[in-house]
């Protein structure tokens, strides 16, 4: 089957915001990896869970996937990943994703990921705020809003042709952005995560 199973976040203007800046700013990552920490610290008594929204069927969804497989790649206890370049989290399985998530933890704090479509000037910007990412909502989709924050990545120019604009994003941007990104997750998550031996991120998948 030839289908795209495509996730984009179509975040409205927000005015509560914690965090906008974009990849190419010299301090994109230290900015990034200081709110991430204020936040992860304030629900430090949940368990930490990342959905890593995307699919590797097209460049500029990919965004996601590829955090997710950095994360994977790092050594940081006690943190559950879900969406890797090997295991996507997408369209088709979101929901089920989502059901896990719930039945697996107690009151998790879930961080949103995901790249997104906007204006031309604002491509390249990274945003951390406060509620979920929104998949699908601007194609009708009703597939349930994930996070209690988000981050997300504005790869293209949005407002026509979704799927082409996706299809033809660069990845040298993408793989740019999620440099930056997955590099401040790491720190902040150092940053306030007990000193325990390193473990290997546990990745989850779906139940069979």
């Amino acid at each position: 089957m030839n289908l795209i199973p495509k996730i984009r976040s179509f975040m409205k203007e927000q005015s509560d915001t914690s965090l906008r800046v974009h990849y190419k700013d010299q301090t994109c990552t230290a900015k990034l990896s200081k709110e991430l920490e204020r936040v992860i610290l304030k629900a430090s008594d949940r368990p930490l869970v990342l959905v890593c929204i995307g699919t590797d069927r097209s460049t500029g969804d990919s965004l996601g996937p590829i955090i997710g497989s950095r994360l994977n790649d790092s050594c940081l206890p006690n943190v559950h990943i879900f969406g890797t370049l090997d295991q996507p989290v997408h369209a088709i399985n979101l929901k089920q994703t989502y059901e896990q998530i719930h039945s697996t933890f107690n009151h998790p704090f879930i961080i949103g990921i995901d790249a997104c479509l906007g204006r031309y000037n604002n491509i390249g910007v990274i945003t951390l705020g406060d509620g979920p990412v929104l998949p699908g909502a601007g194609v009708n989709k009703q597939l349930p809003p994930i996070g209690d924050i988000h981050l997300t990545g504005i790869v293209n120019v949005g407002g026509y042709m979704e799927y082409m604009v996706l299809q033809n994003t660069r990845l040298y941007l993408v793989m740019a952005m999620a440099e930056k990104m997955s590099h401040a997750l790491i720190t902040a998550i150092s940053n306030t995560i007990h000193r325990d031996p390193p473990t290997k991120i546990n990745v989850l998948s779906l139940k069979q």
